[in-house]
């Protein structure tokens, strides 16, 4: 006898929030031509709202809870630091608060892409190979940049005067100069094209432009 349970993968019994839920098989929606996009769905401007909000967030929250007595003491307001009285904690308060919005960001990109229409010609198995390259091989530059410069490194540390003893120069840093980012934005397109999303690719590149601009003013 076929248990009830025998057409469903083990990911369907997972709570709907976690974002490996319906990963392996999208509900897919195939559309053509200039329905491939649905402007009109809120899910799409949310995670636009979202990556627009995050590095805008960190950076003006950086830059006014920072103690480098170098720079322009306008510039840097000590916000933070005046109120936990430790650099160290503020810049560790600051990480957890950019890994959760970062993990909230990821969980309405996941939203955006399962309520768009797909591209049928990016079922095809070299794309889904594809696919899944570019999210390992985002998700290996991301995460190894962060074990190399550690939490006070990649959490903007340097803005509460908490420096590297030394430049680190080996992977991922020895190929991209701005690894996290590239990370990122390859993750986010690797994931597009799993969900056969064209709205995802478009996605993926207002968060690489986001980005860019967000280094101009952490550089």
């Amino acid at each position: 006898m076929t248990s009830k349970f025998s057409t469903y993968l083990a990911t369907d019994r997972l709570p709907s929030w976690l974002p490996l839920h319906h990963f392996n098989e999208p509900s897919y929606n195939y559309k053509t031509g200039m329905d491939l996009i649905n402007w009109k769905e809120p899910s799409f401007w949310a995670f636009v709202g979202m990556v627009m909000f995050n590095p805008t967030f960190w950076n003006t929250v950086a830059q006014n809870g920072g103690t480098d007595e170098d720079t322009d003491p306008e510039y840097h307001n000590k916000t933070i630091t005046k109120t936990i009285r430790s650099p160290l904690v503020g810049c560790y308060l600051l990480a957890m608060t950019i890994f959760s919005l970062s993990a909230f960001r990821d969980t309405l990109f996941l939203n955006a892409l399962r309520k768009q229409p797909q591209l049928a010609i990016l079922a095809h198995p070299l794309v889904k190979s594809l696919a899944a390259s570019l999210f390992i091989g985002g998700q290996v530059i991301t995460l190894s940049s962060m074990f190399a410069l550690g939490i006070t490194g990649t959490y903007l540390g340097d803005y509460f005067g908490i420096l590297m003893p030394h430049r680190v120069t080996g992977f991922p840093f020895n190929i991209l100069s701005d690894p996290m980012y590239v990370g990122s934005s390859i993750t986010h397109l690797g994931t597009a094209l799993w969900f056969q999303s064209p709205a995802g690719v478009l996605l993926s590149g207002f968060v690489w432009v986001v980005y860019m601009t967000a280094l101009q003013f952490e550089g």
